[in-house]
């Protein structure tokens, strides 16, 4: 997460800038985008051409082997046919550039790189629908799958050992609970906490590794309609959160991020995890902890806005989009309970299973 004054503040004249002298391109067109701890816009060309310029947060900015690793790994994943964005070299062939900057509290440096802009709504924008939740899952999968196949020589950085986000870092999360003094959900996270020490641990020896993108989100994915009520997969955005970690885990985080924004989000989870099967079925230990796991980033999601919140307070509205409407799903599952919840997803995958 980003100190105060590391998410950077640029103006328009700022990014224009930036464009003309590393790219030798002239915009007609800039725009903000939301960003949770960088700053992107949205920059359109004279020249011809639709771009995102997106400068990372100071902090970030000083591990650039992880972020030359995202950028491959958005390059591969595009190589390999999915709809990942690629990024533009400078005039002076970099795929990302460090620059020294001030915007407002001295000068600091920040990386910068260009990338193509992919076309679509955000998911969080369309209705709900069993269809796209499946094609969520079924994307999860299958770049959990390519992931595999890619190759670096620094692929060792993605063992984010104290990363924050990373699922299984939870017990991390402690010190972060007296933001939730007083609220009557401090209790519930702090059980959450307790079950995945007791009951997830012992199991993640069984389960599968993989590389995560870690942040298969609503505001992530985004969709083209594809026909008069369908919609298909245009675009997988950010992958700042990405690590080494477990298939499961990638199934939990995109269970419950597609739960935000739906009518009826406990239905979410069988939809997602029959999609997410037609590629790479569960073994029986990440099936038991599927439910916990989901509990565990809506956890994450909660205790980690509050905190952002006390760094950035005029950014409150944009921190808080996901972990508002998540409190509201965490306090509904904890009380159906892990063998209602997974009654209903696990029926609901073996529906689709039976169609096939």
């Amino acid at each position: 997460m980003a100190a105060r004054d590391s998410k950077p503040n640029l103006s328009h004249a700022q990014v224009s800038e930036l464009v003309r002298r590393l790219y030798g391109l002239t915009d007609s067109e800039i725009r903000p985008l939301p960003s949770y701890d960088d700053q992107n816009f949205f920059v359109a060309v004279s020249e011809g051409g639709e771009y995102v310029l997106k400068v990372m947060n100071s902090g970030d900015s000083q591990n650039p082997t992880l972020l030359e690793l995202q950028t491959h790994a958005m390059n591969f994943l595009h190589e390999k046919g999915l709809p990942a964005q690629t990024a533009i070299p400078t005039k002076t062939e970099l795929l990302m550039s460090l620059e020294e900057i001030d915007c407002g509290f001295g000068s600091q440096k920040y990386l910068v790189r260009l990338l193509t802009y992919l076309p679509g709504t955000t998911i969080a924008k369309i209705p709900s629908s069993p269809a796209i939740l499946y094609e969520v899952g079924k994307m999860a999968a299958t770049m959990d799958n390519v992931f595999q196949e890619m190759e670096h020589p620094s692929l060792s950085v993605l063992e984010r050992e104290n990363f924050i986000w990373g699922l299984a870092n939870i017990p991390l999360l402690e010190q972060y609970l007296p933001v939730l003094d007083g609220d009557p959900m401090q209790q519930v996270v702090s059980k959450v906490i307790a079950q995945f020490k007791a009951e997830v641990v012992p199991k993640m020896a069984s389960f599968r590794k993989c590389i995560n993108h870690g942040d298969f989100n609503d505001h992530n994915i985004l969709v083209v309609q594809d026909g008069p009520s369908q919609y298909k997969i245009s675009g997988i955005l950010d992958f700042g959160d990405m690590s080494s970690g477990y298939y499961i885990f990638e199934l939990a985080i995109a269970t419950m991020y597609m739960m935000i924004e739906s009518p009826s989000p406990v239905d979410v989870g069988g939809h997602v995890l029959a999609g997410y099967e037609s590629v790479f079925p569960l073994n029986e230990a990440e099936r038991d902890c599927l439910f916990l796991l989901v509990l565990c980033r809506f956890s994450q999601s909660l205790v980690l806005a509050r905190y952002s919140v006390l760094q950035q307070p005029e950014n409150e509205e944009y921190l808080m989009i996901t972990s508002r409407t998540g409190m509201k799903h965490l306090s509904r599952l904890w009380e159906l309970g892990k063998q209602e919840v997974e009654r209903m997803w696990f029926q609901c995958a073996k529906t689709y299973r039976d169609q096939h």
